[in-house]
């Protein structure tokens, strides 16, 4: 059979995360109008009913000019996925130019190594001939393959997967046949829960806030999770919890419904919000957080 790994690299916001759940067959990581809502490395598993190849996806921060700690440390991260890949997924956005930004990544990419197939995203959003205008237009880079794909509608979602699958070196699978990604259950708990805010929240907010899960444990058929919601200033806490306690309340009872269901049995979740002074440009903060340096 064929296996490997298959870095996803692109912009924020271009549908990395969107892509790999499409894939996967349900929500392993979350996604978000927001850009740079991956933080860190997600895992999925795609498994060839005919058992002739497994995909393991690797979801990926969005690439960008890091303006914080937190920016180069997701920046390295990717870079280093990259050296790992047997084959690189690199997306384009339908919806917009191509600029600097991809021409960046497109040279990252091609320095990698590795095959790359690249995913134009969006295509449900744009007209043919804007579709039409980024395939031209990306040509110049010479990759294995060119696919035009909309993971809302599963427009091209079968024939990237091919394109994918056929590029991946001879092996057994990394993972067993039942298995479709290595992240824990809590990892998904505190991820569900910072999503419920993220569209919430306008301008540098979104990215000041990150969520902290402190206890996860069932009692009585109930399970009770308990976790901060963090931010970096004061005038951010009162923001996040909301007119009468209003936004903590709406976000933390979409979040405790979509566990429920995700978890298959009632929860009992309780936020507080608290202050991590500029958590997102101190290495301390980071280091504590856990995020790799």
């Amino acid at each position: 059979m064929r296996c490997g790994l298959v870095t996803l690299v692109g912009r924020p916001n271009v549908g990395k995360s969107t892509l790999v759940n499409r894939l996967v067959g349900r929500k392993i990581t979350i996604a978000s109008t927001r850009p740079q809502t991956t933080r860190s490395i997600v895992r999925g598993v795609v498994n060839d009913p005919a058992d002739e190849w497994q995909i393991v996806l690797i979801d990926t921060p969005g690439l960008h000019k890091p303006r914080t700690e937190l920016g180069s440390r997701l920046n390295r991260l990717v870079y280093g996925s990259l050296k790992d890949a047997d084959v690189t997924c690199f997306l384009i956005d339908a919806t917009q130019p191509i600029g600097s930004g991809d021409r960046l990544i497109a040279e990252r990419v091609r320095a990698a190594g590795s095959p790359v197939v690249l995913a134009v995203t969006k295509v449900d959003r744009a007209s043919s001939q804007d579709v039409l205008a980024q395939l031209t237009a990306a040509t110049e880079w010479d990759f294995a393959s060119y696919v035009p794909i909309s993971s809302v509608t599963g427009v091209g979602i079968e024939p990237l997967q091919q394109e994918l699958a056929a590029r991946l070196p001879e092996g057994p699978a990394l993972f067993p046949p039942d298995m479709d990604t290595d992240q824990p259950e809590e990892f998904l708990v505190q991820e569900i829960i910072r999503e419920k805010f993220l569209d919430r929240l306008r301008e540098e907010l979104p990215h000041s806030l990150h969520v902290r899960l402190n206890d996860m444990e069932e009692e009585n058929d109930l399970l009770r999770i308990e976790a901060d919601v963090l931010v970096e200033r004061n005038s951010q806490k009162g923001i996040v919890i909301g007119k009468g306690g209003l936004m903590l309340q709406e976000a933390g009872s979409e979040a405790r419904e979509e566990l429920e269901a995700l978890l298959g049995s009632k929860v009992h979740l309780q936020l507080q919000v608290k202050v991590e002074p500029d958590w997102q440009r101190r290495a301390g903060s980071l280091d504590r957080l856990g995020f790799t340096k």
